[in-house]
């Protein structure tokens, strides 16, 4: 693909997060999402394999039914009020169908069986793109409507999200598909928090962006598509592989790094608002993921010394300097728990 043709592409990424999460006019969000889809799905299926082919198919389907359901949630909910402000969702029918096609275009359980294939199809480049700049839109959708979504509802799809995220991530040795359960989990914390305090589901939304990008980073820098790439890793970059183990362990909100943050504002917030049920069942499901993001750094770093051998692999030929790794991962694993006072 040139790079013509990338910068167009990414653009109107850009521009169609930017005039969903800045209208107030539900067919100007809905040609937001458009846009984003649109654009994306080109990035998904450049390679060229069939592989590819399926994932695109497949994201372009879920995000169209999505889109359509989102229409006929706001055309609905027009009819019964009179008005297509996304503020002003009254309409009890119309908000269920809102909810439900967020979920479907966020990957929320149990709608989320096309984000790990999708997620696999695609390079490691365009399924950092996928977890990360795909959420904003649908995310600032669910911001602006947290008022009038049904609690219950998202209640429950946090846990399920929740649960199967860490569960179904224990069975996966791709490194795509582990981050895709990954997302599906912090999805799920995100969505336990949305209606009942916003300000922190904003906080756990940009750490997340940060851990996540982060680790992706790190997987490109290292050329890991599986667990058996991680176990070599120190050969390529010493000092990446360490500031991997550092972003897992953030990920999997293990103190004190940076990402037990949001799980613990989370966890306090439900048992102040009397769901210790809801809260307990999120807290287990983080041993979940725990185990996995503890899998991946114990193959990165501890089964292998990391030291200088004489082979002479395809891997070795090219010098790791990560700069922009450090930046990345240094607060977001480290430096920020501290001032979780300062944030609360």
């Amino acid at each position: 693909m040139s790079p013509t043709t990338m910068t167009i592409f990414i653009s109107s990424l850009a521009t169609g997060t930017i005039i969903t999460a800045s209208s107030h006019h539900w067919l100007m969000a809905w040609i937001g999402l458009e846009m984003n889809t649109l654009a994306i799905v080109p990035m998904i299926s450049k390679q060229h394999h069939p592989r590819a082919t399926e994932a695109a198919t497949k994201y372009f389907l879920t995000q169209a039914a999505a889109s359509a359901m989102v229409l006929f949630a706001s055309t609905t909910n027009a009819w019964q009020t009179g008005t297509w402000n996304i503020i002003n969702m009254t309409d009890p029918t119309a908000n269920m169908l809102l909810t439900t096609a967020l979920a479907m275009k966020l990957g929320l359980a149990p709608m989320h069986f096309w984000l790990p294939e999708v997620l696999q199809g695609s390079t490691i480049k365009t399924a950092l793109i996928i977890t990360t700049w795909q959420k904003l839109a649908p995310l600032s959708l669910v911001f602006m409507t947290s008022n009038s979504l049904p609690t219950v509802v998202l209640l429950t799809m946090a846990m399920i999200s929740a649960l199967l995220g860490g569960w179904a991530g224990l069975n996966q040795t791709q490194t795509r598909k582990i981050m895709a359960y990954s997302s599906i989990a912090h999805l799920g914390w995100m969505a336990a928090i949305i209606t009942i305090m916003p300000n922190i589901f904003l906080l756990n939304l940009v750490l997340y962006l940060l851990m996540t990008t982060s680790m992706f980073y790190t997987l490109i820098l290292l050329n890991s598509k599986n667990i058996k790439d991680m176990a070599t890793s120190p050969t390529t970059s010493t000092t990446a592989t360490a500031f991997a183990m550092l972003t897992l362990l953030s990920l999997g909100g293990l103190p004190p790094m940076t990402g037990f943050m949001p799980k613990w504002l989370i966890l306090e917030e439900l048992i102040t608002q009397n769901l210790t049920p809801t809260a307990t069942i999120l807290a287990l499901s983080a041993l979940l993921s725990l185990f996995f993001y503890l899998r991946l750094s114990y193959s990165s770093t501890i089964t292998l010394a990391p030291n200088t051998t004489t082979t002479k692999h395809k891997w070795r030929f090219k010098p790791m300097a990560p700069p922009l790794l450090l930046t990345l991962t240094l607060p977001t694993s480290l430096l920020m728990l501290p001032i979780t006072p300062m944030m609360c």
